[in-house]
């Protein structure tokens, strides 16, 4: 009787350490448990840590409920202005519902996923190229607006969306580089031209305040031979006033006074004016140039008979 006391209670005992076997589940600390039983779903999540359920007739489901990094593949597209452009992007999110996460999507992540490349190419075919390179925090609410939209009935959160990088074709990173080159060169000469216009303005102020002051004029130019012979040159550049060759220029235009015999004053024949004609030019008696005694016989003219 008592070894049959004795093997009853170790056939239970055995019975119920292989129910326990099959009946425990571990829920981990990320982790919350969905259980069905007879294929509906039952209750509440299971929280972390051990839990029982009905061998063969319950079925326990864990999801992981960490936030997950999801990089969504690089789509390409044409933006508003006409510029075809590939753009890649992440995707954070995490599970806040597993029930809805279980029942209401087959697969949440591959959801996420396709939704995530949808509203990618959305977003590229409503944003100028612009947009896409400096304005993208405006661009990530929009797309992560876009994919939580529809993600919070499937129990999934969207924590934030970012753009990776943004594909140019080489001629438009051709063209952008001209562009920026041609605006570099258009600030520069901006800045040349304005220091040209503050230095003009100072030199007229100084040629002002030396036009009331001769004096100052002149020692200028000392100061300037002073420093020219500094250097130990041997060619010294003088500069002459302006105003000097101005008035040589004005003494050579002006006539010069009658004769007085009433003739004309004689002109200075300009270098483009033709010579006079022979005929023109009064003849002169040839004289002997050594003894000065009268007119020289020509050798050629015969000689005229009485």
């Amino acid at each position: 009787m008592i070894a049959e006391l004795v093997a009853a209670v170790a056939v239970a005992g055995g019975a119920s350490l292989v129910y326990l076997a099959a009946a425990a589940r571990v829920v981990k600390q990320y982790e919350r448990g969905v259980l069905f039983r007879l294929g509906r779903l039952t209750g509440e999540p299971r929280p972390p840590g051990l839990t029982l359920v009905v061998p063969v007739v319950d079925r326990l489901h864990k999801i992981n409920m960490q936030i997950v990094t999801m990089p969504i593949p690089a789509q390409e597209g044409i933006t508003r202005d006409n510029v075809t452009v590939r753009v890649d992007a992440v995707v954070y999110f995490r599970v806040v519902d597993p029930a809805s996460a279980l029942v209401k999507v087959e697969d949440y992540r591959f959801a996420v996923s396709q939704m995530a490349q949808t509203s990618l190419r959305s977003i590229i075919g409503k944003s100028d190229l612009d947009d896409l390179l400096s304005n993208r925090e405006k661009l990530n609410e929009g797309l992560e607006l876009m994919i939580d939209s529809p993600a919070v009935g499937w129990g999934v959160q969207i924590d934030r969306v970012e753009i990776k990088d943004v594909s140019l074709p080489d001629t438009m990173k051709r063209s952008m580089a001209r562009q920026a080159e041609a605006d570099r060169e258009r600030r520069a000469r901006i800045i040349n031209a304005d220091a040209e216009f503050q230095a003009s303005k100072k030199l007229a102020q100084a040629a002002q305040q030396m036009a009331d002051t001769p004096a100052a004029l002149q020692l200028r130019l000392l100061q300037t031979v002073m420093a020219v012979s500094a250097e130990k040159n041997s060619t010294l550049v003088l500069p002459i006033p302006v105003e000097l060759l101005h008035f040589l220029e004005r003494g050579n235009r002006e006539p010069g006074p009658p004769s007085e015999n009433g003739d004309k004053p004689a002109t200075k024949r300009q270098p483009d004016e033709p010579p006079e004609s022979v005929e023109a030019i009064e003849a002169v008696p040839l004289t002997d140039p050594v003894l000065g005694l009268g007119p020289v016989v020509d050798p050629a003219t015969p000689p005229e008979r009485a």
